[in-house]
């Protein structure tokens, strides 16, 4: 695997095992909604750092292992194809875009419950690969269809957005996903107009 791609997955995985002895790391590095410290009498509540510590935190095994997954799968072609430099900065700016689309939305909502996961800096990711690598073909898990990379992120964005407007799957940060689409979409459409490849 290339350099940051494997230092994000080490890096995961470490935190996650940090999380299993220190379950109050949780509590101050996890992403919370604006009005969490009003709504608690200060128990909890936002943090600047948070939009970016969020995403090293998961919720369980699962939540960890598929994201470590996706990150090895998508992260390691475009890093390979980006750079290191330019994977790193791409890859945050999903992280915080997904933060900043998950804090409005908790806004909107209400609700005092923390977001963790590297899900938004993945998502970014998977659009980044669809967009160099449009015709490679993506296999899902359940049910298991392959079809091209294209075809699944438009299919995938849809999907989010109407859980995430029917509230129909709680728990799962729809909108920090597609929060992650849009900034890697940015990201890449600067770099084709204004940013010259270091």
């Amino acid at each position: 695997m290339p350099p940051i791609t494997t230092a994000l997955i080490v890096a995961n995985v470490a935190i996650y095992f940090l999380q299993q002895v220190l379950p109050g790391l949780v509590g101050p590095f996890a992403l919370w909604p604006l009005a969490a410290s009003a709504m608690t009498g200060g128990h909890v509540g936002f943090q600047p750092w948070q939009i970016v510590t969020y995403a090293f935190l998961h919720g369980g095994l699962t939540h960890l292992l598929f994201n470590m997954f996706a990150l090895y799968m998508f992260g390691s072609a475009m890093e390979q194809v980006v750079g290191p430099k330019r994977y790193l900065n791409y890859y945050l700016v999903c992280v915080i875009t997904a933060a900043i689309a998950q804090l409005a939305t908790s806004s909107l909502l209400g609700g005092v419950y923390p977001t963790v996961g590297a899900s938004g800096g993945v998502f970014g990711l998977l659009l980044a690969y669809a967009v160099y690598f449009p015709r490679n073909r993506v296999m899902l898990l359940f049910p298991p269809i392959p079809m091209p990379a294209r075809t699944f992120v438009i299919l995938y964005a849809i999907l989010e957005l109407v859980l995430g407007v029917t509230g129909t799957q709680e728990g799962v940060a729809h909108f920090a996903h597609l929060g992650g689409l849009v900034g890697g979409a940015l990201m890449i459409w600067y770099w084709r107009n204004f940013g010259r490849r270091r």
